[in-house]
């Protein structure tokens, strides 16, 4: 069984930072891509950020210059940092972890954390 664990939502004014982190812990061989999704109310989920095994990096539009996605490998670990926030960055952050164990490729979602940016 694989945990992934997402820490550092809250709530910050407009123009603000914060720095998401994802860790995974459990039966896992090695970790693919690490991704970062949000979810924001009445909207479907969307990938915000994505980065591979070898560091290769990947933003939406909406975030690309604001957000900065990176990973430990040693402590299996995803980090976003978010700076400049904006209102319509308020959602609920998702981490999603692909992995490799016992000869097959999983993915694993976190709970959840809630980043809520005030104008």
């Amino acid at each position: 069984q694989v945990q992934v664990v997402e820490s550092g939502g809250g709530l910050v004014q407009a123009g603000g930072a914060l720095r998401l982190s994802c860790a995974a812990s459990g039966k896992i061989f090695s970790i693919n891509a690490m991704n970062w999704y949000r979810q924001a109310p009445g909207k479907q989920r969307e990938l915000v950020a994505g980065i591979t095994s070898t560091g290769r990096t990947n933003y939406a539009d909406s975030v690309k210059g604001r957000f900065t996605i990176s990973r430990d490998n040693a402590k299996n670990t995803v980090y976003l940092q978010m700076n400049s926030l904006k209102p319509e960055d308020t959602a609920v952050y998702y981490c999603n972890v692909n992995y490799y164990t016992d000869y097959q490729n999983f993915g694993s979602w976190g709970q959840g954390t809630q980043v809520t940016v005030s104008s």
